[in-house]
């Protein structure tokens, strides 16, 4: 397993600074210079994602979304990446972030196509969660999941997560209102805590 650096990310030949880590995993958040890697994984992962999710697959369209996740208070962003050579998995985001009393955020995340079913983004939300739980503050993460996505309603459930109900027609996803499960964990849920 190579050694992660604890190097400033200065540039574009720069390793990327670990946010947290795991046994098999570590997580960074967006930088510019990842765009192409991401963008080929998410070219890649066509066939995985679809009629779920629509991953950047341009330069010019990871530049907005990555730069939304780095600039935008509301949301926080993080790479996935598989402690063996350092290659992104993955990303998991947190997004509608609200603090107050409420102190709440919407999850979205996809695995690449390389590291699906591997268990890197189950190790990867544990991080998430630690990092949702403790720098960032929040008491409740939320993730909205279209019935069929079989993969992505495995992926809560092994990390906690309780079902809170169904909304019909509840998010515009690709071309139409699509039916969600509702699903959530809290700061004090035991599986919060270790992932």
């Amino acid at each position: 397993m190579p050694e992660l650096p604890g190097l400033p990310d200065v540039g574009p030949g720069s390793p990327p600074v670990p946010l947290a880590e795991g046994a098999r995993t570590f997580l960074t958040a967006y930088r510019p210079q990842d765009a192409a890697e991401f963008t080929a994984h998410a070219r890649a992962g066509r066939a995985l994602h679809r009629p779920w999710l629509f991953p950047p697959e341009t330069a010019e369209a990871y530049a907005a979304y990555a730069g939304r996740l780095i600039e935008d208070p509301t949301a926080a962003g993080f790479l996935v990446r598989d402690r063996a050579d350092g290659r992104i998995a993955g990303f998991i985001n947190i997004n509608n972030i609200v603090r107050g009393g409420f102190r709440c955020g919407a999850l979205g995340y996809g695995a690449f196509a390389h590291a699906a079913g591997r268990g890197l983004m189950g190790e990867g939300l544990g991080l998430v969660l630690r990092q949702a739980f403790g720098p960032l503050g929040l008491h409740r993460l939320e993730a909205n999941i279209q019935p069929g996505n079989t993969a992505s309603l495995a992926l809560v459930r092994r990390a906690g997560f309780r079902r809170e109900g169904f909304s019909p027609d509840f998010l515009f996803v690709d071309g139409a209102w699509r039916d969600h499960e509702r699903w959530a964990i809290t700061a004090e849920m035991p599986t919060a805590a270790t992932g």
